[in-house]
């Protein structure tokens, strides 16, 4: 049985559900990337365009970067959360599920896991200084990390 015809619209949202796309760093400093097709389709790479979220997350990684160059060399990025007292979600991975959620991966500073996931709608990042995880380390630089993970083909 043949696919049923499907409208651009409905070819181009089929495109934009399917990609999964997340890298974050492991407490050994090496890069995690996870590109997953949720729901392929035969002809998503000729008709896809960046989703919003796409866009977003591209540019949170630039803010990161000029972020990052502020910093001195006890400090690494966070982000400070809000609704209740979360604290500081120290920044070691992001990601995206097409075409409209973003996440973060990280730890507080008392090393407790976090992700925040969050619709693009509602998106706030508040980029703060957060205290170096291993002292004895050089402070990890996560937007340079994450910007040449921007230039790598898709896995698929």
């Amino acid at each position: 049985m043949k696919d049923p015809i499907k409208t651009t619209a409905e070819a181009a949202e089929n495109a934009a559900l399917s990609e999964r796309y997340a890298v974050r760093m492991e407490p050994n400093g090496s890069m995690i990337s996870e590109n997953q097709i949720v729901k392929p389709t035969a002809n998503s790479r000729q008709l896809k365009q960046k989703s919003p979220v796409e866009w977003a997350y591209e540019r949170i990684v630039m803010y990161i970067q000029q972020f990052e160059e502020t910093l001195n060399r006890d400090e690494e990025v966070g982000m400070s959360l809000t609704g209740g007292d979360l604290g500081t979600l120290r920044i070691q991975g992001m990601g995206y599920f097409a075409p409209d959620l973003i996440t973060f991966y990280g730890e507080e500073t008392n090393g407790t896991k976090m992700q925040l996931i969050q619709h693009i709608s509602q998106l706030n990042v508040m980029l703060v200084s957060s205290p170096k995880a291993d002292e004895a380390k050089e402070p990890n630089r996560i937007g340079f990390k994450l910007a040449t993970e921007l230039d790598k083909p898709a896995i698929r």
